[in-house]
């Protein structure tokens, strides 16, 4: 791996209220190939890290960097650098699947060729051939969630950000995401992925961070955590509940 980080997050204090931070000096980072679970109680600050790693909140203090970037240092740079699926799917209403795919390769200039390649691939993947010239108001949630992955998985940035993504999934659409998470890793891309569904990313992620009011509890892989609670071969639902259940 290299040595410098995809993501580095430093000392991050935030939130929505000056004087009164969300998040108290969270500090992680997410290395090239590296799938990193971020789990939390609700409330516990996942999503606002996620939003502060988006660039749509401003840190009180503490610095985030992608791949040794600041978002003040290379605004372009930095936003190209990922990609982001949110918890609730939000599309146009007018634009066919297709239309969305063209839209999100166009943003991150994804070159035609790669473009019809990727798209075809993924549309097979996540069986949404027989939809793709579909208007997207006319799909299921769980379709509009995939098509909000399929839009991230076709520009092939550096770091995926990716919260709660299986919410409103079919368990075939769970594993073909899960399958297509683990071949991006392999090829070399990061994934931050939030999830309430521990015994499932128990067996993706490389390491986990366990935020609680704000703060970072706990950090490192499986057998890490499991020592840190002094519980060896501990899963990940039982190493949660005991941290958290100590933090309160």
């Amino acid at each position: 791996m290299s040595e410098l980080p995809v993501l580095q997050v430093d000392d991050l204090s935030g939130g929505y209220s000056v004087g009164r931070p969300v998040l108290h000096d969270v500090a992680f980072d997410v290395q090239p190939g590296e799938m990193v679970g971020l789990i939390g109680l609700n409330g516990a600050g996942k999503s606002t890290t996620m939003k502060h790693i988006l660039g749509l909140m401003t840190p009180h203090q503490g610095e985030i960097r992608i791949s040794g970037q600041t978002r003040n240092d290379q605004p372009e740079q930095y936003q190209s650098s990922l990609a982001f699926v949110p918890e609730s799917p939000l599309l146009y209403e007018e634009l066919t699947v297709r239309e969305h795919l063209e839209f999100a390769a166009r943003a991150y200039n994804v070159d035609p060729e790669a473009y019809r390649e990727r798209s075809e691939r993924l549309l097979k993947l996540f069986h949404m051939e027989e939809k793709a010239d579909s208007l997207s108001m006319h799909l299921s949630k769980g379709m509009k969630q995939k098509v909000m992955i399929m839009c991230a998985f076709v520009a092939r940035p550096p770091l995926y950000v990716i919260d709660e993504p299986f919410l409103g999934l079919d368990p075939l659409g769970i594993r073909s995401l899960l399958d297509f998470m683990q071949e991006m890793k392999q090829n070399g891309s990061s994934i931050l992925l939030s999830s309430h569904i521990l015994s499932t990313i128990e067996h993706y992620c490389d390491r986990f961070i366990v935020l609680h009011r704000g703060k970072v509890l706990a950090q490192g892989t499986l057998a890490e955590l499991g020592e840190h609670i002094h519980t060896p071969g501990a899963g990940l639902e039982q190493i949660f509940y005991d941290l958290v259940k100590d933090g309160e």
